[in-house]
């Protein structure tokens, strides 16, 4: 069988989300634009999103930490 390859694992958003025991919701109420529950399950496990839809991620992970992160940092792919 060959492997999905449109799952990467679990990403280091998912580690860093655990590191601060942030739910889901966190990012989707600090996020201004239409991010849901279900893509940031999906980042978190890794399966693969569209650029547009990591950059909403990113966005709102900047927002709710007060960080400047960059792609690379939360995502492995």
């Amino acid at each position: 069988m060959i492997p999905d390859e449109r799952e990467y694992g679990p990403q280091p958003l998912d580690s860093l989300m655990n590191e601060r025991d942030m739910p889901n919701h966190t990012l989707v109420a600090a996020s201004t634009e239409q991010l849901t529950h279900k893509m940031v399950s999906k980042a978190r496990r890794g399966r693969f999103l569209s650029v547009q839809v990591r950059l909403k991620i990113l966005r709102a992970w900047n927002k709710a930490t007060q960080q400047n992160a960059t792609l690379k940092d939360l995502f492995s792919y």
